[in-house]
């Protein structure tokens, strides 16, 4: 079945990592600069996972997973190094209702992990359905290769002039069509600058 794309927002959620190795540092990453409330359990854990706990930046369970660790979680990300205990976890999380992604085992996620080329609030996301990570990051290197490196200050004033537009000129196919046209060209601070002017013909 093909896969329905969204952005999800994080902030504030709490999140499971079933794990504290490699991929699951990754994962809790991830989580983190997402504005989740992540909660690791796992025996032992890399350093730099430490580390985060000792910041408080995650809530660590130096133990194994139990049930009880699901209560009240929005997100499960089970990275142990169990193939057996990663399923147990999925066939509870599905249980309970809670999206969970078993890492390497495409069959039990219920969502999978992009790769993201990011320039300010841009995201581009990249997945193959968990058939070929690899090749998900070969098309984000050439994507990031290509992107260049202030596009995200050009979004950032793009979307500030989006929202004068926005308070000054009621719904309608012109003012669609205005939205459109400025997306497609540069911007600057200057009072004569082509798009603004075109934002605010009246100034």
């Amino acid at each position: 079945m093909p896969l329905f794309p969204i952005f999800l927002k994080l902030a504030g959620r709490l999140c499971l990592v079933a794990g504290a190795g490699n991929v699951a540092a990754e994962k809790i990453s991830s989580l983190l600069h997402a504005g989740a409330q992540v909660t690791v359990v796992a025996p032992e854990a890399l350093p730099a996972v430490a580390q985060q706990a000792a910041e408080k930046k995650i809530l660590w369970h130096q133990r194994a997973f139990v049930p009880n660790d699901l209560d009240g979680m929005f997100l499960v990300i089970a990275a142990t190094s169990s193939p057996e205990v990663n399923h147990h976890i999925f066939t509870l999380a599905s249980e309970r209702g809670i999206l969970c992604n078993s890492v390497d085992d495409p069959p039990n996620c219920d969502f999978y992990f992009p790769s993201i080329v990011e320039r300010g609030d841009l995201q581009i996301a990249i997945s193959t359905a968990g058939e070929s990570p690899a090749l998900a990051q070969r098309l984000r290197k050439e994507i990031d290769a290509q992107l260049a490196p202030e596009f995200g200050v050009h979004l950032a004033q793009l979307g500030e002039l989006r929202r004068e537009v926005l308070a000054e000129q009621p719904a309608s196919d012109e003012r669609k069509q205005l939205l459109h046209t400025l997306a497609g060209l540069p911007l600057c601070e200057l009072p004569d600058c082509p798009a603004r002017q075109l934002a605010h013909p009246k100034k």
